[in-house]
Parts: structure tokens; C-alpha cells; sequence
């Protein structure tokens, strides 16, 4: 008998498909099974897309929060990070903005400035997705920053390929709730979405600036993960927009790059099932199923739903944001962990939260100044709890081709070993763009060995990091490096 079709829940695909949040956690969360849960959660909902919440159309300040210009940048300078040995050659700085006086609604960012001549060096805004994960915790702690967490949850230690060796780095963590930052108004956490996130994200910057005036004139990049193909373009828009305004602070934005970026909901689920097929994870059958049932269309029957628990329960425990990477089994004993490959530690995450959760390391960051009643956590409860995202384009082409008559750089890259946004989703998105190629597809290289492959189009440049799985810079730190280096010199990266 044929099944009346179902419309997907916007929320509820992001967390299906969107950054690492079961991976992150494999100590309570089975990170295999949990885009399984989502598909039963999304399926089972009777939301209609597009919906708007009238709280937040009608909550939302246009207007900017300016924050009291007494509070010195240097009040928010590191002294030294619990754990580290040695003396940096660069400084650090750790603290609160206000994005929203009334409600008392503060962002923590974390700044890590150029390890060498960070005077001729631009400001780099990292941004990870979620949404609603950490872009301290796990893009600055786990991926691209100076340091990372010792399995003793104590002590840090140096990353070679660290970011900071050629920008000055920002980090926000946004939305209030996630990590440290947080609102005054409880309310605030169920009446969020993408739309407030932007407002927040540039009211922060505009205040930022103001603390760290020697920045105001230098150029501006943003960078980011995942669900950051939400965030960025909405953002980078949104700084255009203002700047033609002529607002009192011009921010000199020059490009923006997106890994393994979700931009379009349906085309991120489809390539997922491609991707599964592609890498021998899922039997003909199944992928026939879903290809007969499924019409990805942002309308999903049941029949299409038991293609879609055959297809994950043939692919089995595999690890969707990295496939081949081994896996977390006891974080208090990495030795148990899965060591089928030579990766690293995966346990490095829980390390990373049981450092942040120290009361003398929130202290070193002037962090958690209100005694939050709930520990720091790679992504938020506060944000996924009874699905509280308000607002979320279902694709965002339509911003990506604004973002493109702009003007500004725009790079797409993405790890190949990603199944959630995956190459095929980000490929999928190209094709509808229709850009004429200006630079043919080819490998580039770093010393000789292929790192990733590279084209160019009109306004847009796509590249793959070989070997890398949904958080870049994490898996293959130093071709990360040498792409993003490329990315802010405006040159494709070397042949």
C-alpha cells in the first residue's frame, strides 16, 4: 500500500548530516547509529519546511549592540595556558563580548595573533557548524590551532601545522549556550537559528574591532566547517550589505573558505547514499532501493525511509565523518582504542573537554565567568535540546550565487574520506551553479605526492584534501595548511 509522503524537519537534517557530533562524543553515543536516529526523528516529524518562528522574526534587533570601549583588550590577554611548557612567541587573549545588552546574551572567543610578524599578517574568523559545536574546543583545541590536549587532560603540547603560523585566528563560539558563551535570558537558547546567529556573530565582530582596533583596517577572512556552509555565507553577506551602508565600522572582508560544507539539504543527503555505494559500504540492493524510492526532494515516503535504515544498518559501525579512521573505545585508556590505521589518538576530543572543564584553565581564559550550571561540552545541549533551531534555509544556493556577484574569494574544499557533506554533495552543488571552468581540474602536490585536486571556476575555486575526512585540518594537518595558505594568497595551490 502506498505511503502518504512526509515533510523532512529542517532541524532535524542538520543534525542528521551536520559536523561531528557523535563522532566527538563516542564515549555515550554510538557515532554509527546516530544518523539512523535522525532519520527516524526527521521522518517521523510533521513540520512543514520554511516555517517561520514569529518570536524570533519579531525578537531580532537589526540594529547593532555597541559594548562600553573601557574593557581593554589587555584585560583579556592569556598570561600562560595551564599545561603549556615554555614561552610562546605570540600572544593569546581569552573573553566575553556582549552582543546584546538587554538580554544579556555574551559570546567567548578565543585570539590567537601570528606566530611571527602578525602586524603584516590578516585576521582569519574560524567558524565550526553543529549547529551548535564548538569553534574553540574543536576548531582551535582539535584542528587548527597552537595547541592541543595531552592524554593526562593537562597538559598541552604544540601543533607543527598550526594556522596562526601564517594569520592572525579568531574564534567564536556561537550561539549562546555553546561552550562558554551565554545569555542572561534562558529564553535565548529556544529562540535561536540562523538568522540571530549572523546578527550575533557581526554585532561580535563590529564590538571585537573595537577592543582590537589595530585590526580594523587589515583584511578579513572567514574560514569554517560543515554547518558553516550556513553560517559564512549569511555572514559574508551580511558584511557586504552593512559596508555598502557605509556603517561606522568597515570590515575589509576579502574571501571566504567552507570545508565539507552543507549547503543544500536534499543534495547533502543523496550524496551520502552515493558516497556509501561509491566505497563498497552498502549492497546493490540497498542502494538500488533508495535510488527507486527516494526522490530527494525534500519529500520523503516510507518506503524511502526503510531504503534509507537498510542502507546504515549494511554499512555498519563505520565512523560517517571519516570512514577509514579508527575510533575512541575508552578514552581513560587510549591503548584499547582502534588502531587500524596509523592516524593518531582518537581519544584527543574527550582530552580536550576534560582540559576545558578545569576550573584553573577557565580561569587562564577568563572563561566561565558566571558559573555556568552545566560543564563546557564540544557541542550543545542547550542548541539541540527539543530541536530548538528556529530558522534554517533548506539550500543555501541562492546566498552562495549572492556571495559570488560580490566579488569576494569564495573556496569550497572537502576532505575525500567524508561521507556526510561529502565531495559528491559539494560537486552536486557546482553542477547546478554552472560556473565556466577557468582553471581545468589536476592534482596539486606538496613535495612531490598529490594532496588533494583543484579547479577553478569563475568566481569560485573547489578543492579535495586527500585523505582527509570531515574536519580538515584534523586529519591531514599540514596539507590543510598549505591550502589554506594558498586560499589567502589568492593562488591555487601548488601543481
Amino acid at each position: 500500500m502506498h505511503t502518504p509522503p512526509i515533510k523532512m524537519k529542517r532541524g532535524l537534517l542538520i543534525l542528521w548530516s551536520l559536523f561531528y557530533f557523535s563522532a566527538a562524543d563516542t564515549a555515550t553515543r554510538n557515532q554509527a547509529s546516530q544518523p539512523l536516529e535522525f532519520d527516524h526523528l526527521k521522518l517521523s516529524s510533521k513540520h512543514v519546511q520554511g516555517k517561520q518562528d514569529s518570536t524570533l522574526k519579531n525578537g531580532t534587533n537589526p540594529s547593532v549592540h555597541r559594548s562600553p570601549k573601557n574593557n581593554l583588550q589587555e584585560q583579556d590577554k592569556i598570561v600562560s595556558m595551564p599545561g603549556q611548557t615554555g614561552v610562546v612567541e605570540f600572544d593569546q587573549y581569552a573573553g566575553y563580548v556582549t552582543v546584546d545588552a538587554k538580554t544579556g546574551r555574551a559570546l567567548f572567543y578565543y585570539f590567537v595573533e601570528a606566530s611571527q610578524d602578525p602586524l603584516d599578517k590578516p585576521l582569519v574568523l574560524w567558524l565550526n557548524g553543529g549547529p551548535g559545536c564548538s569553534s574553540f574546543g574543536s576548531g582551535a583545541m582539535l584542528e587548527l590551532g597552537p595547541f592541543s590536549v595531552r592524554s593526562d587532560n593537562k597538559t598541552l603540547y604544540r601543533k607543527r601545522h598550526a594556522w596562526n603560523r601564517v594569520a592572525n585566528m579568531l574564534f567564536i563560539e556561537i550561539p549562546a549556550g555553546v561552550g562558554y558563551s551565554y545569555s542572561n535570558t534562558t529564553s535565548d537558547y529556544h529562540n535561536t537559528g540562523d538568522k540571530r546567529t549572523t546578527d550575533d556573530a557581526y554585532t561580535f565582530l563590529v564590538n571585537w574591532l573595537e577592543k582590537f582596533p589595530v585590526y580594523r583596517d587589515r583584511d578579513f577572512f572567514i574560514t569554517g566547517e560543515s554547518y558553516a556552509g550556513h553560517y559564512i555565507p549569511e555572514l559574508a553577506n551580511l558584511i557586504v550589505s552593512k559596508n555598502r551602508a557605509n556603517n561606522a565600522t568597515n570590515v575589509k572582508l576579502k574571501g571566504v573558505a567552507i570545508g565539507n560544507a552543507d549547503l543544500d539539504d536534499n543534495l547533502t543527503l543523496r550524496a551520502s547514499f552515493d558516497y556509501y555505494w561509491m566505497h563498497a559500504m552498502i549492497s546493490r540492493k540497498a542502494y538500488t532501493a533508495i535510488k527507486d524510492k527516494c526522490g530527494f526532494n525534500g519529500t520523503y515516503t516510507k518506503d524511502c525511509e526503510n531504503a534509507m535504515k537498510l542502507a546504515t544498518q549494511e554499512k555498519g559501525n563505520v565512523d560517517d565523518y571519516d570512514i577509514y579512521a579508527p575510533t575512541c573505545h575508552d578514552a581513560s585508556n587510549p591503548s584499547k582504542s582502534s588502531d587500524s590505521l596509523a592516524f593518531g589518538d582518537p581519544c584527543t576530543n574527550h582530552y580536550v573537554s576534560s582540559y576545558l572543564n578545569r576550573p584553573e584553565v577557565q580561569k587562564a581564559l577568563h572563561a566561565n565567568i558566571t558559573g555556568l550550571d552545566y560543564p563546557w561540552m564540544d557541542c550543545s545541549q542547550h542548541v539541540f535540546d527539543n530541536w530548538n533551531w528556529k530558522d534554517s534555509p533548506e539550500t543555501m544556493l541562492p546566498s552562495i550565487k549572492k556571495l559570488i556577484s560580490s566579488g569576494i574569494r569564495i573556496w569550497l574544499y572537502s576532505g575525500d574520506m567524508d561521507a556526510v557533506c561529502s565531495f559528491i554533495s559539494t560537486q552536486y552543488v557546482l553542477d547546478i551553479l554552472g560556473l565556466p571552468i577557468e582553471k581545468p581540474w589536476r592534482p596539486w602536490r606538496i613535495d612531490n605526492e598529490v594532496a588533494g585536486y583543484v579547479i577553478g571556476y569563475k568566481g569560485l575555486v573547489f578543492a579535495t584534501v586527500r585523505g582527509a575526512g570531515h574536519m580538515v585540518p584534523y586529519y591531514q594537518p599540514r596539507r590543510a595548511l598549505a591550502l589554506f595558505s594558498s586560499f589567502l594568497e589568492g593562488k591555487l595551490p601548488p601543481h
